[in-house]
């Protein structure tokens, strides 16, 4: 069992480092600066400050733990024509795989840019750009070697792969491209399709001087729908996500329901309930989510259930995901509706 459970480990480990695939959320929609350039500044307010953490795996020796926190804002709102908005964002990322054998940390600039397609601005088109600095270390220490392996299964003998003894860094810069149409038909619920391209410049890693491998770029389509319901005091959210990279294919469907739960529409306090479902071509879970909106916070949490056949050594457990939004509001100011899951 225990080496079923190392071999396990080590395959989900050099999957990932080989195929260089990027982190992803199961809230992609909490997490805008890392769904699509085009997101950035696009939302009712004058600030929005959002932080998430995912553990995946964590039956599995830590295997993937991502941490991110953004800022992001419109800007010369006064000096724009009325319903254009030009956007600016800050996004830093840091990923550790492997109980931290690879440290991957990214600082990222993003700007957008939206038009409206009609004079009330509930229809607008926008494009978004974004410029990121990639810092990769690999840690030779903390890695396990065939040559290490003893005639008891341990770790024992000394091994002979240069970089057993050292850690070997790569840097890069990278650029991301993002489109999105936002809508509504009634001022109160809202509509949306996105479309982004990660990597457009191929960028190259080599942990070693011998090996090279391209990060792909990665391609995603995303949409989603917001629509109040009878009562006026809930919502149905649905949301869905497609993105592909290389030869893997990620598929994400679900939604959520929202109801006040303070009857003030001044400054209401809504709870939400719901589930998203993940296919791809290495795992899919059932995503399970809970979330709270109070003031100028929104609070959401997931636990994927794994059903995969890696289920066996995750315990079922696909990973825990936190995610914080802070937007500051502007008194009095309604705003167009813009995209929230």
């Amino acid at each position: 069992m225990k080496r079923k459970f190392l071999l396990l480990f080590l395959f989900a480990f050099c999957f990932y480092t080989m195929q260089a695939q990027d982190p992803a959320f199961s809230q992609f929609f909490a997490s805008p600066l890392t769904l699509n350039p085009a997101l950035t500044g696009k939302f009712n307010g004058l600030l929005r400050v959002a932080g998430n953490y995912r553990n995946q795996w964590p039956e599995i020796n830590n295997a993937f733990i991502t941490s991110t926190i953004s800022a992001d804002m419109p800007i010369l709102g006064k000096k724009l024509p009325d319903n254009n908005m030009l956007g600016v964002g800050l996004m830093a990322m840091t990923d550790r795989t492997a109980n931290g054998a690879l440290n991957s940390n990214y600082i990222a600039l993003s700007t957008s840019y939206h038009l409206p397609l009609d004079p009330d601005g509930y229809n607008s088109l926008g494009i978004g750009f974004q410029g990121t600095y990639t810092s990769k270390i690999l840690d030779g220490t903390k890695l396990h070697f065939e040559d290490q392996l003893d005639n008891q299964g341990g770790w024992t003998i000394p091994s002979q792969d240069a970089i057993s003894t050292r850690q070997v860094t790569v840097n890069y810069f990278d650029m991301n491209i993002g489109a999105l149409y936002n809508g509504s038909t009634t001022g109160a619920n809202n509509f949306y399709l996105g479309a982004s391209v990660y990597h457009i410049n191929k960028p190259k890693e080599s942990f070693l001087s011998n090996d090279t491998y391209i990060l792909h770029p990665r391609f995603t389509v995303h949409g989603g729908l917001s629509q109040p319901l009878s009562d006026g005091a809930s919502y149905v959210h649905f949301s869905g996500l497609y993105s592909n990279q290389a030869n893997a294919n990620e598929f994400v469907v679900g939604g959520a329901w929202s109801v006040m739960v303070n009857h003030d529409t001044e400054n209401p306090t809504n709870f939400y309930a719901g589930s998203w479902l993940r296919f791809s071509n290495i795992t899919d879970a059932i995503i399970p989510y809970v979330g709270m909106e109070f003031g100028s916070f929104s609070l959401g949490f997931t636990y994927d259930v794994n059903i995969s056949s890696l289920r066996s050594a995750s315990q079922s457990r696909g990973g825990i995901e936190i995610s914080l939004i802070y937007i500051k509001k502007q008194p009095g100011a309604k705003g167009v509706p813009c995209p929230k899951f």
